[in-house]
């Protein structure tokens, strides 16, 4: 939603991040093994040493959006369209700049394809910080759900092939990304995970938080 919000706040100036089949590929392609995979997670540590939820609270409360939301989505949207826009600038890209043809629509075509990939790797960072809602991965243990791990597998290969054979990068409207770039990518997972991770740290250590209250502290 950020993209194309800046999008249409710039009035067309910036151009779009991503092409329709890009959002197709995303949405279809590299999420859905992940999000099953976390649907077979174990129980994390601590979860019967935390007070019961309250009856008139939601499953879906103002926590979980802050930290959906906010948090694992923000840095990813910041992470995303820094990439796109470092990518557009790059190639020489400007304000207002028209990218439908010439060296600029290259340009364009391989700033959609970071901001594609960049997403990519964002998931992965946020289908590790998905693992637990209070607990640390440390406690979980990284390997611990095989599941999700053949789903990252799946989606890098496929974001792989989206970008680097012919066929698929005409469908999909990609470019194959410079080696520079592909470096970029790489600590966007650890990115988006670390700064989950510290706020669940944070939560662990204030006093009266979900994550710190035990059954015995529940008014009765």
């Amino acid at each position: 939603m950020v993209p194309f919000l800046v999008y249409a706040l710039s009035g067309g100036q910036v151009p779009l991040p991503l092409t329709v089949m890009q959002i197709l590929a995303i949405d279809l392609g590299t999420e859905t093994l992940p999000a099953l995979a976390l649907g077979r997670e174990k129980a994390e540590p601590g979860l019967m040493d935390r007070r019961p939820r309250e009856r008139t609270q939601n499953v879906v409360d103002r926590g979980i959006l802050v930290r959906s939301w906010g948090l694992l989505g923000g840095v990813s949207a910041v992470l995303v369209m820094t990439l796109f826009f470092a990518t557009l600038l790059e190639g020489g890209w400007y304000l207002g700049a028209d990218v439908g043809a010439g060296i600029l629509h290259h340009t364009w075509q391989s700033a959609t394809t970071m901001s594609f990939l960049g997403i990519v790797a964002c998931q992965i960072g946020t289908a590790f910080a998905s693992r637990t809602e209070h607990a640390s991965l440390a406690k979980v243990g990284v390997a611990s759900n095989p599941l999700l791990l053949w789903g990252i597998a799946f989606e890098v290969c496929f974001a792989a092939l989206v970008v680097t054979v012919p066929v698929l990068r005409h469908i999909f409207g990609t470019v194959i990304p410079q080696w520079h770039q592909v470096l970029w990518l790489l600590p966007l997972p650890f990115i988006v995970w670390g700064c989950d991770e510290a706020w669940r740290w944070h939560r662990r250590r204030t006093p009266g938080s979900v994550a710190t209250r035990s059954p015995a502290e529940v008014p009765q």
